[in-house]
C-alpha cells in the first residue's frame, strides 16, 4: 500500500501531475464505495479524497451538499464508512484521504477516530474548519496512529502564513483556488497562476490546486503552476450521472501525454 509521498514520487517520475478526485462516501449507497475507489485507482488517480457526509458542510457547494444529503438519507455514518473501507482496503494500494469536519471527529472521539483510521489504513485527513492554531487537539493522536494532516491555504492567506502552514504540513499542501465554497467555475482569478507559483516557492511539500476545477482544460491549465489538482464537485456529479468516461478524461488530462498532445 502506497504512502502519499510514494504515490507522488511515482507521478513525478513519470513526468505526470497528481490527480486527486473527491467522492462522497455513501452517495449511491455505501455498497458502491469499493467500486468507485477501485475504478478511480484503475483510471490513474494518485490518491482519493473520501468525503464524510455531514449536516453542516461549510466549505461545500450545492453539488457536494446534495451528495452528502443523499448519503445521510441512505443511513451513512462515520462508523459505517470505516467498516466499509476496512472490509476491502487490503485489495487496494492507492492512498486514501478523509475529508471531514471537526464535529464528526469530536462526536466519534478523537482517539477512537484515529484508531479507526489506522485500522482502515486511511493515510491522511483534511479538516477544512480546523485552523492550524487549533489542530493540537488532533496532532498527537495523528502522529501516534501515523495519519497525516493535510492543510489548506487560500488566496487571501499572506505569504508568511502560507510558508508557516506549508512547513508544518506533510503529504501535500491544498491550495484553494477560489474565495468561496466548492463547485465548478467557468473562470478563475487572473493572477491565480502567479499565486500558485508563489505557494510552490515556499512549500517543501507538493502543492495541489483545488476548488472549482471542472474540465480537462482546467486541469491542464492549473498543473502548469503546481504539482497537481483536486477535483471534487465535477467528479461527484459525473459519478451521479454514471459518466465514467468523463471522469477518465479529467484524470487523463493530468498526464504528460495529454500535455504533449495539447501542445502539438
Amino acid at each position: 500500500m502506497l504512502t502519499i509521498a510514494e504515490a507522488f514520487a511515482e507521478v513525478k517520475q513519470r513526468g505526470d501531475k497528481a490527480f486527486v478526485p473527491y467522492i462522497m462516501a455513501g452517495d449511491g449507497g455505501l455498497e458502491t464505495l469499493e467500486e468507485k475507489i477501485k475504478f478511480l485507482e484503475s483510471a490513474g488517480a494518485t490518491a482519493i479524497e473520501v468525503g464524510i457526509p455531514f449536516s453542516d458542510p461549510v466549505a461545500d457547494g450545492p453539488i457536494i451538499q446534495a451528495a452528502g444529503i443523499r448519503a445521510l438519507k441512505a443511513g451513512t455514518t462515520l462508523k459505517k464508512v470505516f467498516e466499509a473501507i476496512a472490509s476491502f482496503r487490503d485489495s487496494t494500494s492507492i492512498p486514501l484521504v478523509f475529508m471531514t469536519y471537526i464535529n464528526p471527529i469530536l462526536a466519534f472521539g478523537i482517539e477512537a477516530f484515529f484508531q479507526s483510521c489506522e485500522k482502515a489504513k486511511i493515510n491522511a485527513i483534511i479538516v477544512p474548519d480546523l485552523p492550524v492554531e487549533e489542530e493540537d487537539m488532533l496532532l498527537s493522536f495523528a502522529n501516534q496512529y501515523q495519519v497525516e494532516i493535510i492543510r489548506l491555504v487560500t488566496l487571501t492567506s499572506p505569504i508568511e502564513r502560507i510558508e508557516t502552514i506549508a512547513k508544518k504540513g506533510n503529504g501535500f499542501l491544498y491550495a484553494v483556488t477560489v474565495t468561496g465554497i466548492t463547485g465548478a467555475r467557468a473562470a478563475f482569478q487572473e493572477h491565480l497562476g502567479a499565486h500558485l507559483l508563489k505557494v510552490k516557492e515556499v512549500s517543501p511539500i507538493p502543492v495541489l490546486a483545488g476548488f472549482g476545477i471542472s474540465s480537462p482544460e482546467h486541469v491542464q491549465n492549473m498543473t502548469q503552476y503546481c504539482d497537481g489538482v483536486i477535483v471534487g464537485s465535477k467528479i461527484v456529479d459525473l459519478f451521479h450521472k454514471n459518466d465514467l468516461e468523463g471522469i477518465k478524461q479529467l484524470i487523463d488530462a493530468s498526464k504528460k501525454t495529454a500535455v504533449e498532445h495539447n501542445s502539438n
